[in-house]
């Protein structure tokens, strides 16, 4: 149930507040994503230190105390400002560092400089995860002097590189992020006027497996035939963990069942642009496929080009493997099942090596109560329809950080995203729509949460 003391007239003048907002926000989110905050070492991290800064003095303009905070990896900001006594405290969790952006021949415009577009913005970062950013930012704004709870701010700086450094944050600084309710702003909604809160997140396992078949290589028209090399070998290997229909064949990994939500095989190509004729794989419904059910993806193999390739059996080739998994699995049990797999099946007989290069859990939440409730209520003011549950197939492993870490909070898995996001990709865009019924909706949020009794 929600609270009747959040009137009509106060939602519509939160609306309207928004809305006057909204050309500085642009104008802001806009500078910001001009940062070319890459956090992944080969990019220049000065650029990542200047992120920082501006988040930084972003937050104090609206009057938190703020530092900047650095434990061994990327700098985070921190920042805080009280609410009136007795009112619950919000987290608000968002990230400033962006991905690479690739070529920039696969842009229709230049990755850092924003570009607007029948009504989206095109820039790397702008919506993973800047406007996060500055989502939070206008719910301050348009609370100014006036905030109903108190808020925390935490905007990480290596969120895309995985958060290496983020246990050392929460033990040192835990205590100043601890809250009643924790806003996550890094997923999506379920399309164009339809919100949505993330309640399942599938955890990861990063491997790479490595084959060797010969000591060093050998021509291969004197011992093709009789020889196997390691490329021809890993390619079996890795033809293993899928069944003739695409499902993962590693057996004991979990498998799960998603919500039962309208999304077709038509929607499904659009979004991802499957080529015509190419199958789906696995089997299942499609949300389950990508949400709940584990999945493995090569993404990645060291091997000769093809433009150096000599006429020799390659001695040695790598692959690095994608495993998602389901949100209660457990990442070290799913790495001891695909290891062992992968054993099991080398083929004949080569030497595989695995090694574990990332792995995070997953998450699932229990999605009721105050909080819940509240949120719920507040996204069905901005978009004048209720969020439905989805899980994103994606993971996030600082969620279950955040959720060990405070399980008494209420945690709201909430973003600016749209399935024609393409975040990571080339042509990022951030539906400017979207991102105004976002801000309202946390702005609504915070009134709505400040009818609640302190935990």
């Amino acid at each position: 149930m929600t609270d009747d003391a959040v009137t009509p007239d106060r939602i519509d003048a939160l609306r309207t507040r928004i809305a006057e907002l909204m050309p500085g926000l642009r104008q802001d989110l806009e500078a910001l994503t001009r940062i070319p905050s890459v956090s992944l070492d080969a990019f220049d991290q000065s650029h990542v230190e200047a992120s920082a800064e501006a988040v930084a003095a972003l937050l104090r303009a609206e009057g938190l105390a703020v530092e900047i905070v650095r434990e061994g990896g990327r700098p985070a900001v921190i920042g805080h400002v009280d609410g009136p006594e007795g009112a619950p405290t919000v987290m608000l969790y968002a990230h400033h560092d962006v991905q690479p952006p690739g070529k920039d021949e696969d842009w229709d415009s230049a990755p850092f400089e924003p570009t607007e577009r029948e009504g989206r913005v095109y820039a790397r970062g702008i919506a993973d995860d800047k406007a996060g950013v500055m989502a939070h930012i206008a719910a301050l704004r348009a609370h100014h002097g006036t905030l109903p709870v108190g808020v925390t701010v935490f905007v990480e700086g290596e969120e895309e590189i995985g958060s290496d450094s983020l246990p050392t944050i929460l033990e040192r600084h835990g205590e100043k992020l601890r809250a009643d309710a924790i806003v996550l702003a890094d997923s999506m909604n379920w399309g164009i006027g339809v919100p949505a809160l993330t309640t399942t997140l599938r955890g990861m396992i990063r491997v790479v497996v490595t084959v060797r078949t010969l000591d060093h290589g050998v021509h291969s028209g004197m011992f093709g035939g009789a020889v196997p090399d390691a490329i021809m070998s890993l390619a079996r290997l890795l033809s293993t963990l899928h069944d003739d229909e695409g499902n993962v064949a590693v057996e004991g990994l979990k498998s799960g069942e998603a919500a039962d939500l309208e999304f077709t095989e038509e929607q499904l190509r659009k979004d991802s642009g499957l080529l015509d004729g190419v199958h789906t794989i696995g089997t299942g419904s499609l949300l389950s496929r990508m949400w709940t059910k584990p999945s493995i993806t090569t993404i990645g193999i060291d091997a000769p080009t093809v433009s150096q390739a000599s006429n020799t059996l390659v001695p040695q080739a790598s692959a690095k493997i994608s495993v998602r998994i389901a949100p209660d699995e457990d990442p070290a049990a799913a790495y001891r099942l695909v290891t062992d797999h992968l054993k099991a099946h080398a083929p004949w007989n080569a030497q595989v090596d695995v090694h574990l290069d990332e792995s995070g859990a997953g998450f699932a939440a229990d999605a009721q109560g105050p909080v819940y409730d509240q949120a719920r209520a507040a996204f069905t003011d901005a978009w004048g329809t209720p969020p439905v549950d989805i899980g994103v197939g994606g993971s996030i492993p600082f969620v279950a950080a955040f959720a060990e870490k405070f399980p008494e909070a209420g945690i709201l898995i909430t973003g600016v995203e749209d399935p024609d996001t393409r975040a990571h990709g080339a042509n990022e865009s951030l539906h400017l729509g979207e991102f105004e019924r976002v801000c309202v909706a946390e702005a609504v949020l915070f009134e709505r949460l400040g009818t609640l009794k302190k935990a």
